[in-house]
């Protein structure tokens, strides 16, 4: 055993060799020794003194790191003897004399055991550790006091389920290590450790209550280290406070500006530290917006300005403007970290508070002498739109007049920055900018693009341009098109030269992806321009081949695809085949790696090629899904670090990492992620527009696809993987009925896992979706009984959910903090939890259009959700939501819906007169159906209705652009109570009036109800189409429709009204007089009906 001993202290100190080679042998040795052996070894090293402080160290960090992967694996099965005697051995250890480096790394090892010694339960199987932990923290050795409190950082849960009965030994052991009399390290260590404690308690507030006391010496703590600017930890803490428990700090607010705000002030202090402050006091303006604007309104007074005064802290490069690699600005610097506190500032706090303040500095700094000061105002209005959008638009006038000056501002930064405005305003307050200013906008920023002197000006304005032209309406930009295209080519030209002849490429990139912006707004009108460019473009895909240039070659793809899709098929087709080999003949089977720049640009392009090419892409399929499926199935590299590792990979962008306590990290590398996203999307594209022939890859796809459900590493992957599954079964119908059986008995467990377990609500709509989609694409009997109760569950606690966010937010307007800011957020909420209401309607009307009144036995256990949401109390769109799930009960259900007729009549005819249109509009729709499918036993029902629908068209304002749907739906209800239910009306009488409120063009659903009727009445030479007037008023009516393609012409109705309108035109004079009442597009419209 010695021996072996001795063997392993050589292997333990063989680790640390800066060898890379011997390194990799020792680490292939550690790994090969059984599991409970390494730990003999390792808890003998920690103890050996002669090992030197490294090897203990190393052992340590090693014990660690066994004990939190494979605890589970081994110590269960280890003797109790043994057990208790490693417990014991490890206890032993912190009692030793050692380094306290060493000591605070045994404390971590001995914590990883304690954490695993808690049951799910609460129960903590090792009582000893507790004493001990006590007896520590209560020591009169500095040390060993300090030790107690680092393991309860890492361990805050340690009491298990004793904890409620120790609150106050809990808190009294914090406070005690929180005195002056302290020494620093154990202080902070103190401040650690109730981060830890209330962040375990985040959503428990009568726990973050009882610890207020501790507030006060915790920012004695923090305002220390401030002063002695050593360990920034405990402001560290304070941000992680601020992140997850902003109310936790409420007694201590103001305190917590006033001591941020002067080291944001300090410009002699380091930056580290201002950034700290900053970021502290920007987090509470996020997590706790109405807090701060109620609290520290002062403040916030104080800190913009200096947030400002930040902005402008940047170092004059003479070469600034002619870097041909504009990488973003370094995130360290402290200008950059101002635009961002100023911009999440706005977003947090709202434009009533903000904008005021910024406003109040900016004109000054526009007019100063100090171009660092004008580069700043004109960052902070980039920063301000988004979060003060309400109230900058009110002013935007004046914002953009000052702003466009400083496109010809004689310093390049402040040019640069006068466009990155321009482009930031182009898209916050789109497409109102656009409207109002393009006549001041595109001729200034075509100045701009002339600054051949300064490349990253010039590109610069290039892409405030692509900001501009994504939200233009089209007819704007297309007024400007000669001349925006004259300039763009004249410069990818010119820059098409400096790339070969000096290899500069900057401005190049910008401007290709600038002409794809410009052509995918103007779409068609783009084609003049197309043969000029395509052969350069298609010069670039085939030779920029060098590492440098992928990047160009990348947007040089996208902007070719961009434009084929903006031209069209006939036009692109032969080209597109051409780059399509181009792009494929570049690869060589070699495929796409992750970091490669041109990748993203390459999927996304196949996938506008796939949309082109229609069916004639089904030949490049053999191809290109092999880089597709490879990068979609592409794993992210995972890992978890210790705070010793994560110190060596923490600058590294591509890495996301969360702290999950006080020794361990989890990180993923971000790098491909969108890459991945982006290929999921090009196969929803592919199987969307591909159909059978996408049939042969749909097994691999649907197998890759549906694990994806659950990958939340990446929203858009999920909602990809989501969409895709209803188009896949459409495309496996090519195989048979047997393979779409297997394909959905495969799929449908866990799309239900996925929507169960899904933790945002933006994806779970997607989710549900998917759902809906497939139910109807195959039908009834899709659901076997297991699976049907599932679907019940998850619809039962969505809609529960739905009323328990329902309440919380009544909750929050009833907070102490709760103000009309407060109320935007909460009614943003409201529409969000509107749109997840509506997908579980979808998901029902699914259900209802598939089993019909089969289903009426699981709707039951439905009901008292249903009945809730039609309470006179619930807010409209809740009953607007249930009357269209009763729509679709009496729609499929027919007259068997009877047994509803309780719960939705009454609610469904005083809806009627509903103050919003989207209620009438659901009822108005429901009692057309409950006329066409209900029966005659609700022919009462249909005569009491007529009057309300009545009503209801003929408002004053009912053909307004916001009521109009709910018009129509109205009319389109009256004539299917004329239709199939006008037992217990005047029929005659309803008619006539009827025809007074025709044309109906909006609703392309419910027009052909409307102009069938019509059609059956001028066919059945009803006494009202029979006055001298009618067949004017028909022919107007029909005109109108015509030219509002209120029918698709591939509805039958269609061919009944140009039946009806050739039996007016039979008679010439009078068809002729007719015509002679409308306007040339009225005429248009029906000579093209004509002549279908």
């Amino acid at each position: 055993m010695a021996g072996d001993q001795a063997q392993f202290f050589q292997l333990l100190n063989t680790l640390l060799s800066t060898d890379n080679d011997i390194r990799s042998q020792a680490e292939e040795a550690y790994n090969n020794i059984p599991t409970e052996a390494k730990v003999v070894h390792l808890v003998g090293a920690v103890q050996n003194v002669e090992l030197g402080e490294e090897g203990r160290q190393t052992a340590a960090v090693l014990l660690r790191r066994l004990l939190s992967a494979e605890f589970f694996e081994f110590f269960p099965k280890l003797p109790f003897e043994q057990q208790v005697l490693l417990r014991e051995q490890l206890l032993l250890s912190l009692q030793m004399d050692v380094t306290q480096q060493l000591r605070r790394k045994i404390c971590d090892v001995v914590s990883e055991l304690a954490r695993n010694h808690i049951d799910d339960d609460g129960v903590n199987q090792w009582p000893e550790f507790l004493q001990f932990m006590f007896n520590c923290a209560n020591s009169q050795d500095a040390n060993m006091k300090e030790a107690g409190i680092r393991m309860f950082t890492s361990v805050p849960g340690v009491f298990g389920n004793q904890q409620n009965q120790n609150l106050d030994v809990i808190k009294r052991m914090l406070l005690s290590a929180l005195q002056p009399t302290e020494s620093d390290a154990l202080r902070i260590q103190a401040v650690k450790a109730i981060g830890a404690f209330i962040l375990l308690h985040d959503k428990e507030p009568v726990i973050q209550q009882h610890f207020q006391d501790v507030l006060l010496p915790l920012m004695q703590v923090v305002v220390q280290s401030i002063d002695n600017a050593e360990d920034d930890a405990a402001l560290k803490v304070l941000i992680e406070l601020a992140e997850s428990t902003p109310k936790f700090l409420r007694p201590q607010l103001e305190n917590i500006f006033q001591v941020c705000i002067k080291v944001i002030g300090d410009t002699d202090a380091e930056d580290n530290w201002r950034q700290l402050a900053l970021e502290t006091l920007v987090t509470l303006c996020e997590t706790a917006p109405a807090m701060v604007r109620r609290q520290a309104a002062h403040a916030i007074r104080l800190l913009t300005p200096l947030v400002l005064e930040m902005m402008c802290e940047l170092e004059d490069e003479p070469d600034w403007s002619l870097q041909d690699d504009a990488a973003d600005e370094d995130n360290e610097n402290n200008y950059v970290a101002a635009e961002s506190a100023l911009d999440r500032m706005c977003c947090g706090l709202g434009g009533k508070i903000m904008l005021g303040l910024i406003v109040g500095q900016v004109p000054e700094m526009l007019n100063s002498e100090d171009w660092r000061r004008r580069h700043a105002a004109l960052m902070a209005v980039s920063s301000a739109g988004e979060g003060c959008h309400k109230q900058m638009e009110a002013m935007l006038e004046q914002v953009v007049s000052a702003v466009l000056n400083y496109l010809t501002d004689p310093h390049p930064r402040v040019r640069y920055a006068a466009c990155n405005a321009i482009g930031q305003m182009s898209t916050d307050f789109a497409p109102s900018f656009e409207k109002k200013f393009h006549d001041k906008v595109v001729p200034g920023l075509l100045l701009v693009l002339d600054d051949n002197a300064n490349p990253r000006v010039q590109a610069h304005a290039a892409a405030a341009l692509v900001n501009f032209s994504e939200d233009c309406p089209k007819p704007i930009l297309t007024q400007y098109l000669e001349p925006l295209m004259g300039k763009l080519e004249a410069i990818l030209t010119t820059k098409f030269t400096e790339l070969v002849q000096r290899g500069t490429k900057l401005v190049l990139e910008q401007i290709v992806t600038t002409i794809a912006s410009v052509a995918d707004t103007v779409e068609h009108d783009f084609v003049m321009y197309y043969d000029r460019l395509l052969p350069c473009l298609k010069y670039i895909i085939a030779n920029a081949n060098t590492e440098e240039l992928k990047m160009l070659r990348g947007k040089t793809i996208e902007c070719v695809s961009l434009i084929g899709l903006a031209v069209g098929q006939e036009k692109f087709v032969e080209d597109a085949i051409e780059v399509m080999g181009l792009l494929l003949g570049h690869m060589k089977g070699e495929g796409l790696p992750a970091d490669d720049p041109q990748t993203s640009y390459l999927i996304s392009a196949w996938s506008r090629f796939c949309r082109i090419l229609g069916k004639r892409f089904a030949q490049f399929l053999p191809m290109v899904m092999e880089p597709v499926m490879r990068t979609a199935a592409m794993k992210p590299e995972v890992a978890l670090l210790d705070n010793d590792d994560l110190e060596t990979i923490e600058g590294d962008l591509d890495w996301h990492f969360v702290t999950l306590g006080e020794q361990q990290n989890f990180g993923i590398k971000t790098a491909g992620l969108e890459d991945k996203a982006s290929a999921c999307d090009m196969l929803v594209c592919y199987a969307r527009e591909l159909k059978e022939d996408f049939a042969e890859y749909v097994e691999e796809v649907v197998k890759l696809m549906v694990p994806m459900l659950k990958f939340y590493f990446h929203d858009g992957v999920r909602t990809s993987a989501a969409e895709s599954l209803p188009y896949l079964l459409e495309c496996g119908r090519a195989r048979g009925a047997p393979f779409i059986q297997g394909m959905w008995a495969f799929i449908l467990p866990e799309l239900l896992k996925a929507i169960d377990s899904e933790p945002e609500q933006e994806v779970q709509v997607e989710l549900l979706n998917s759902l809906a989609k497939c139910i109807e694409l195959l039908g009834a009997g899709c659901l076997p009984d297991e699976m049907m109760v599932d679907v019940l569950r998850i619809l039962n606690k969505l809609l529960t959910e739905h009323f328990e966010r329902a309440t919380e937010r009544h909750q929050k307007r009833n907070d102490e903090d709760y103000d009309e800011v407060v109320e935007e957020q909460l009614v943003d909420e409201d529409n969000e939890d509107v749109y997840g209401l509506s997908r579980v309607a979808d998901v029902l009307h699914a259900l209802m259009s598939t089993y019909r009144e089969n289903f009426f036995p699981q709707l039951d256990t439905l009901l008292p959700h249903l009945v809730a949401l039609l309470g006179p109390g619930r807010p409209y769109a809740d009953r607007q939501w249930a009357i269209c799930i009763f729509d679709d009960v009496i729609e499929f259900g027919g007259p068997a819906c009877v047994k509803y007729q309780d719960i939705f009549l009454e609610p469904m005819l005083s809806g009627l007169s509903s103050a919003e249109a989207e209620v009438r509009q659901a009822c108005a729709y429901g009692c057309g159906v409950l006329a066409q499918f209900g029966g005659a036993q609700f022919a009462s029902a249909c005569a009491r209705a007529v009057p309300l629908l009545a009503a209801l068209i003929s408002a004053p304002d009912a053909r307004a652009d916001h009521n109009i749907n709910a018009t129509e739906n109205a009319i389109s209800a009256v004539a299917k109570i004329l239709k199939y239910n006008h037992s217990q009306i005047n029929r005659d009488e309803i008619i006539r009036h009827w025809l007074t409120w025709l044309p109906v063009v909006e609703d392309t659903e419910e027009a052909p109800h409307v102009y069938s009727l019509l059609c059956e009445l001028a066919a059945t030479g009803h006494p009202a189409l029979q006055t001298p007037d009618a067949p004017q008023r028909v022919i107007a009516t029909l005109a109108e429709a015509f030219l509002r393609d209120a029918v698709p012409t591939e509805n039958p109705v269609y061919a009944q009204m140009v039946a009806l309108l050739r039996q007016i035109q039979s008679n010439t004079d009078l068809f002729n007089s007719c015509l002679m009442q409308l306007s040339n597009e009225h005429k248009e419209a029906l000579q093209t009906a004509l002549s279908t």
